[in-house]
């Protein structure tokens, strides 16, 4: 398999700068402000159910789960790579990767935290670092894989850019909108039609997302403890006297 000729994170992320941009935000931050943060968001809630039985039901008119061929387990272990990228810069983890034929064009991450930008999800990334590579908009011939299903935001995005084939890993049963909550690909007035493959790897993707919010739970809780006993031992506080006394 080729070189990738893009790989899109957070814009100019490949130098170190940037990463200690990012390391510098999320120390600002206390990790009990990102994970309510984040469990206050509807990707959030829909990324911590995915996996559930709730997003393990019929798929939609549109989306079709074939046997899992090698090569659709090759670039969806690749978008899982990219996931790992979100997760270590204290994003949901979400990855994306773009193809033609057997060629990576471009990869992506969620980031819309780091990026503060609520557009910056996977899916996005990778279409516009493929766009800029290939100096087109248009991707006609491309698939996408990405671990998550596309929201609507994505999604037409996905159309525009003419994307042939989409491969996602988890349901969203929040904001799916490859038939979970809506199925904008089967509605057939669009100029543009794309095949998607759901459930790929599929309780891998949601094992992922889920064991985030455990650890960004666990996190909040230990924070939220911590502050309660500093705040019961704080020096200098002062002593309630005698009755009566000032």
């Amino acid at each position: 398999m080729s070189e990738p000729l893009a790989h899109s994170t957070v814009p100019d992320s490949d130098s170190g700068e940037s990463h200690a941009a990012l390391n510098a935000l999320g120390s600002q931050r206390s990790v009990s402000s990102v994970a309510d943060e984040l469990a206050a968001t509807d990707l959030s809630a829909a990324a911590a159910s995915a996996g559930s039985d709730l997003a393990l039901g019929k798929p939609p008119a549109s989306c079709t789960v074939p046997e899992v061929s090698e090569r659709d387990r090759r670039f969806m272990a690749l978008a899982q790579a990219a996931a790992e990228e979100a997760r270590a810069a204290g994003e949901v983890p979400v990855g994306a990767v773009l193809v033609r034929g057997e060629e990576v064009i471009a990869t992506g991450f969620n980031h819309p935290i780091g990026g503060h930008d609520p557009s910056a999800h996977a899916e996005m990334a990778a279409l516009r670092a493929a766009a800029q590579a290939v100096e087109n908009y248009r991707l006609p011939g491309c698939e996408l894989y990405v671990t998550l299903e596309p929201c609507l935001m994505c999604a037409g995005a996905i159309m525009h850019a003419r994307i042939a084939r989409v491969v996602f890993g988890a349901r969203d049963p929040k904001t799916g909108a490859c038939g979970s909550v809506v199925d904008a690909f089967a509605n057939p007035q669009l100029n543009h039609h794309t095949t998607v493959i759901g459930g790929v790897l599929e309780n891998e993707c949601g094992a992922a997302l889920k064991s985030f919010f455990a650890e960004r739970r666990r996190a909040s809780r230990e924070a939220r403890a911590a502050a309660r006993a500093d705040a019961a031992g704080v020096p200098g506080s002062i002593e309630p006297g005698p009755a009566g006394s000032l």
